[in-house]
């Protein structure tokens, strides 16, 4: 085995990606080293890379957090995980086990919490260095590039649907339909939910509608929440945002239906006005809902595995990272891209 690989890492926010040859790393106690086969790319990751949020990552890092890979090695101690299992990197890398909120599996808000391609190295490499009690573990009957979107994107809308407590029968409304929101759309109809997509694209509602969505808003043409208050006869019981967009957001609140809840997973920067008197007089719950927990992931996998969700999935090299974040900051990735590390060593771009 060589003792080099290559990652795609951020050396300054806002410039593009370098790719660098560097050593492998070793797991100490208590971690494991994951050969990576596919990575998913996620909105976050160009966040990561732009240092959009209050908490900027260190300089420089690997961003990805869909990493999905074979255990290759196991530091002193590691008994979660077996070599040759296939296990994914997720977003949230770790947290301590202990505090009131990971005692009542609300891991993801831990203050020690870790996160993927952030505060730790991701999956932007051949190799990374990985937690196995946060590890996922992905199902037989997925390959590592279909689980790529779900240890994120997948995990994160399926959480975000059980949060707004919609239940089989009624409505929910999903807003934006990308890489998250077609994953939301599969997730919500397998719960037994009624659909209505909203989104400003007209490409991105016909797909919704491909997946089973049983009604469209063209967000960009006339009254979007008068078109999905008539839909739904009277708003939805639960709004899900996935869009990284303000006016989206504003929007999820008037779709609610009374009693309803909005919750909120895409994140764009700034901050949102909110009708004060409707969301009082109307009782309507505005929740926001990071990712999902470990048990949260497990369920979101096995909804894969039996064949009910599949992402929609375009396969780049990683020598492509630098274009495919250019598209996707353009809003011009329909689907989801995977970097895919099986067939063949990421040919250099920009080298060091």
């Amino acid at each position: 085995m060589t003792h080099t690989m290559q990652a795609a890492q951020v050396e300054q926010f806002g410039q593009p990606l370098v790719l660098k040859t560097i050593d492998i790393p070793t797991p100490d106690a208590g971690q494991i080293l994951v050969k990576i086969e596919a990575c998913g790319v996620c909105h976050t990751d160009l966040h990561a890379r732009n240092g959009d949020w209050p908490l900027k990552p260190a300089l420089p890092f690997t961003p990805g957090h869909e990493g999905i890979g074979l255990v290759v090695a196991l530091g002193e101690g590691v008994t979660a995980v077996k070599l040759g299992e296939r296990v994914g990197v997720p977003w949230l890398y770790s947290a301590c086990g202990h505090c009131e909120f990971c005692l009542a599996a609300r891991e993801t808000v831990c203050a020690e919490a870790q996160f993927g391609g952030y505060t730790q190295n991701g999956g932007f490499a051949e190799y990374i260095i990985a937690d196995p009690q946060y590890v996922a573990h992905i199902p037989a009957g997925l390959s590592a590039i279909e689980a790529a979107p779900l240890i994120c994107a997948g995990v994160t809308s399926y959480k975000g649907i059980k949060e707004t407590q919609a239940k089989p029968g009624e409505w929910i409304v999903i807003s934006g339909i990308g890489g998250l929101g077609h994953l939301a759309v599969q997730y919500a109809l397998a719960m037994g939910l009624r659909v209505c997509a909203v989104d400003i694209d007209d490409d991105k509602l016909a797909h919704a509608t491909r997946l089973g969505a049983e009604a469209v808003v063209n967000a960009a043409k006339g009254d979007p929440v008068a078109a999905v208050v008539a839909i739904t006869g009277g708003g939805a019981h639960g709004v899900l945002i996935t869009a990284p967009s303000l006016p989206a957001f504003k929007q999820g609140v008037g779709f609610t239906r009374k009693w309803g809840t909005c919750v909120l997973v895409g994140i764009p920067p700034g901050e949102f006005p909110m009708p004060l008197f409707d969301v009082v007089a109307n009782c309507i719950t505005v929740r926001g809902s990071f990712v999902g927990t470990r048990k949260d992931m497990a369920e979101a996998l096995a909804f894969a595995a039996q064949g009910r969700v599949k992402a929609d999935i375009e396969l780049q090299p990683l020598s492509a990272i630098n274009s495919v974040f250019e598209r996707l900051g353009k809003g011009e990735v329909p689907s989801r891209v995977v970097l895919d590390f099986s067939s063949h060593r990421a040919s250099a771009v920009q080298h060091t």
